[in-house]
């Protein structure tokens, strides 16, 4: 199956009644639902009383229990590092990591996590020092999921940059010339400069979205969340991604990655293969956002909450593609391969 094949439908429309009632009679949880956009999964915020918050997932009917099975893995090997704040699986009353709810046709999973405190680092505005903490929160949450074991194929995901090609389809869909020009030439160069050096680069499980908006900041506290879209690739692509999202508003392109870079190599320097690729994984991963975005526009109605958010988000990415295209490889990798490494 391609990552079109997998193409997301609308996430699962359940009753919330019926998912609370569910939830109480499988977790022992009861208290008020509130709904959660997203992509895939039906989410709730669950309001439990005395006994807290937490996030409620009704897993999309695309999901296989194997990638049910590696997101429950993750975060449950992660619960062995207390310096990461990320979800913890709650159990149902039975010891098991997932329920069940039924949608009149189909058995969906469902699934309750804790509630990860603080608010989105999009809602608090970037600059260089909170570029930094972010760099050395994914730098110690890279290295604790060197150790996870979990070893199962990866899930078939649009998003996974290592099917960056499987997107060309859709470039149809980017109505700007300039911005689908520059998104192609960034699905070239990944396929003729990163693709054949991917068995040369340290691989491991990745969370692979951290976004500002899966990025919570609580105090002096960094935690993560929606380990939704994690995989098994090349370490640095995790620092790509998250990179791909730094996008100041002045003259220098690269004031809140230099930050970021450098706190995340405080804890795991990056090797020259993986410097030398840099540059070609963050405009591939904005070419994925730009690409599914204008793919996604076409694709739901003008009221939907997750393509109204998806405007809001992603509107910046061609801007910053086109910026970095400017400055050029030999530039960025430059003054990243000046970064002062511990």
């Amino acid at each position: 199956m391609d990552a079109l094949t997998a193409r997301a439908v609308a996430p699962p429309a359940l009753r919330p009644g019926t998912v609370a009632e569910a939830v109480e009679a499988q977790f022992g949880l009861r208290g008020k639902l509130h709904p959660l956009v997203s992509e895939r999964d039906q989410n709730f915020r669950l309001e439990a009383g005395a006994r807290g918050r937490f996030l409620v997932k009704v897993t999309s009917s695309l999901e296989s229990a194997a990638t049910t099975a590696l997101q429950v893995d993750v975060l449950s090997h992660l619960e062995r590092h207390p310096e990461i704040t990320a979800p913890m699986v709650i159990r149902t009353l039975e010891g098991r990591t997932c329920g069940h709810v039924d949608d009149g046709e189909t058995r969906l999973r469902l699934r309750v996590l804790s509630w990860v405190a603080g608010r989105q680092l999009e809602t608090l505005g970037i600059d260089a020092g909170m570029a930094a903490r972010f760099g050395t929160a994914l730098g110690q949450l890279d290295a604790a999921l060197a150790g996870c074991a979990h070893q199962g194929a990866n899930p078939v995901l649009l998003w996974d940059l290592q099917r960056l090609g499987e997107l060309r389809p859709l470039l149809r869909h980017v109505d700007d010339d300039t911005s689908r020009d520059a998104v192609a030439a960034a699905i070239d160069d990944y396929e003729t400069r990163v693709a054949p050096l991917r068995e040369d680069l340290p691989r491991q499980v990745i969370h692979a979205d951290a976004n500002p908006e899966n990025v919570l900041a609580d105090g002096d506290s960094i935690g993560f969340i929606d380990f939704s879209d994690i995989v098994t690739a090349p370490r640095v692509y995790d620092v790509a991604i998250a990179a791909s999202y730094l996008r100041p508003g002045g003259s220098d392109p690269l004031a809140l990655l230099r930050p970021f870079v450098a706190a995340w190599q405080s804890v795991t320097p990056l090797g020259e293969t993986e410097t030398g690729v840099f540059f070609d994984l963050v405009r591939a991963r904005l070419a994925t956002s730009i690409t599914l975005l204008h793919w996604r526009l076409a694709d739901r109605p003008a009221n939907d909450a997750y393509r109204q958010k998806s405007l809001a988000t992603e509107g910046t990415a061609s801007h910053f593609l086109h910026r970095l295209d400017a400055l050029g490889r030999r530039e960025f990798t430059n003054k990243i391969s000046r970064i002062p490494q511990k």
